[in-house]
């Protein structure tokens, strides 16, 4: 697969036309409005990231590597140890936006990694390694979508009827996308599903990303609330979940947007396979379960005052308000990754994959 430079300039994150800033289509305000942002300092590049302006596993570690070489042009050309400790620094600065993405740690650490394995090299030719390291990592992830997409696509057929949660998407990733791309895919070849976006509270992903990106490429998309998932499956609608993901441990649990596990439980009650989709980036075999996964704690206003004129509840009343939550690998049908679809048991056949 050839990538252009149009490829990655068409991407929600792409490296500005000069180089010096990576450019983000800022996800808060979409559908209504279309506002690219300039990120060049590493407080814009973590802002970015914390308040999901840039979003989704994939698309965070590509703003991270490209913004990792962005904030590589600003340090001491001529010291190499000064330069290392700079670049690490920043690096442990963005990673703490948004911890529970291991896209994001593992962007991060691969372009530290560069720095690391050549000290023996001047730093402005180390800096020439970074971009072009960041160039790869957007590369793979388009190459790695249309993978994805195509193992997607051989799981479900022409008429049938697709649930999603949250946004994973072209927005969220590269091209295609991950849990989005067999719909696109499928689109691209004549092949026409039903999809059913749930709305995704408290930040509305599905409302206001998955179903904007389907709708403009032509899918039969329905939006409907989170609430209403269960009768939609019930009636018959659904033949099959798809679901992006921010963390996959070990034995196959997963961290997704908060509301997936109940998507799962639901799907398994009524006998509908139910997928997960991602790149192996965002396998974390150091994880062993999803007990181990850090959950994220979002501003608990969102709940009650983001969207709404007037806050939909009394100041005093506490909200609870996890980014994620962890679904159970025994609600898992299958992974679908770049390198294939992984069935059960995942704690032996992830292993297996890490091993070729």
């Amino acid at each position: 697969m050839v990538i252009t430079k149009e490829d990655r300039m068409g991407c929600s994150v792409h490296l500005a036309e000069d180089e010096k800033s990576v450019i983000i289509l800022d996800q808060t305000q979409l559908p209504n409005r279309q506002v690219y942002l300039k990120l060049e300092t590493a407080e814009e590049i973590y802002d970015a990231i914390k308040v999901l302006a840039v979003r989704g596993a994939p698309a965070i570690g590509i703003c991270a590597g490209y913004g990792m070489y962005v904030l590589s042009l600003k340090k001491e050309p001529e010291n190499y140890d000064i330069f290392k400790k700079a670049m690490h620094d920043e690096g442990e600065y963005l990673i703490s936006s948004r911890p529970t993405a291991v896209n994001l740690s593992w962007a991060v650490n691969r372009m530290l990694g560069v720095v690391d394995a050549n000290a023996d090299k001047p730093v402005p030719e180390i800096v020439g390694l970074l971009h072009d390291e960041s160039i790869a990592i957007q590369n793979e992830d388009i190459e790695m979508c249309a993978r994805i997409s195509e193992y997607g696509l051989s799981l479900v057929k022409d008429g049938d009827g697709i649930l999603t949660h949250c946004n994973a998407g072209p927005l969220a990733t590269s091209k295609y996308g991950t849990a989005i791309g067999p719909m696109l895919l499928g689109k691209e070849r004549g092949i026409n599903f039903r999809v059913f976006a749930d709305e995704t509270r408290p930040l509305l992903q599905g409302a206001r990303l998955t179903s904007y990106e389907l709708e403009k490429a032509g899918v039969d998309v329905t939006l409907i609330c989170d609430n209403m998932a269960s009768l939609v499956m019930k009636n018959g609608w659904v033949q099959a979940c798809f679901v992006g993901c921010d963390r996959i441990a070990a034995n196959g649990d997963f961290a997704n947007k908060i509301g997936t596990s109940g998507v799962a439980i639901l799907a398994k009650h009524y006998g509908i396979p139910f997928y997960t989709l991602g790149p192996t980036s965002t396998i974390d075999m150091n994880c062993p379960t999803g007990d181990d996964i850090r959950i994220e704690q979002r501003n608990p206003d969102e709940i009650k005052e983001m969207w709404y004129k007037e806050p939909m509840a009394l100041s005093s009343v506490k909200c609870y308000n996890p980014a994620f939550d962890v679904t159970d690998h025994e609600l898992l049908t299958a992974i679908i990754t770049d390198q294939g679809i992984i069935y059960p048991p995942f704690d032996v056949n992830l292993r297996k994959l890490f091993e070729k």
